[in-house]
């Protein structure tokens, strides 16, 4: 049975997730109208993949006796300048929902909630994945500077099914 500290910071992160899915897929339409179509794909494999990191948490949620909470959301940024500032974003925003499942991590232990806390550990290992990828690609975009060759080849490269999330 979930406290209901837990259940509330459960539910916060319910919301952080579906915000997230909420601002990929906005990247996701940003690209696709400036004609990234590699980076469009990956930013809606992106979407779906936090979509369903929502439903994982709301699942949990439920199945320990608490009740998942469907919130509305903020309208997500629409326009980038470029598309580095747009994965300065995402890099940024991934660190922050790492602060926020490491803020998880602290309560369920400060409660003693040890299956939360096995839960979580899912949450730790990908977002370690997901932060090193997102200073990878941003490594990448500092490479390449302003050569339109190098973003050619960096929007075909990043929807090879080698990069974590593309489809």
């Amino acid at each position: 049975m979930l406290s209901k500290n837990i259940e509330t910071a459960l539910n916060k992160q319910v919301h952080i997730e579906a915000e997230s899915s909420q601002i990929y897929l906005s990247m996701a339409s940003w690209s696709e109208t400036h004609g990234l179509e590699g980076i469009s794909k990956f930013m809606y494999a992106q979407s779906d993949e936090e979509r369903v990191h929502m439903l994982k948490v709301m699942k949990f949620i439920n199945e320990r006796g608490g009740h998942a909470q469907v919130t509305e959301l903020k309208a997500p940024k629409t326009n980038y300048e470029t598309f580095q500032e747009m994965f300065e974003e995402l890099y940024k925003h991934e660190v922050f929902v790492s602060n926020a499942i490491n803020e998880l991590v602290h309560i369920a232990l400060t409660e003693k909630d040890y299956a939360s806390h096995n839960f979580l550990q899912w949450f730790v290992a990908e977002q370690i994945e997901e932060e090193a990828q997102a200073k990878n690609i941003l490594d990448k975009i500092h490479l390449i500077g302003d050569d339109k060759g190098g973003l050619y080849l960096f929007d075909r490269d990043i929807q090879q099914p080698n990069v974590k999330g593309s489809k």
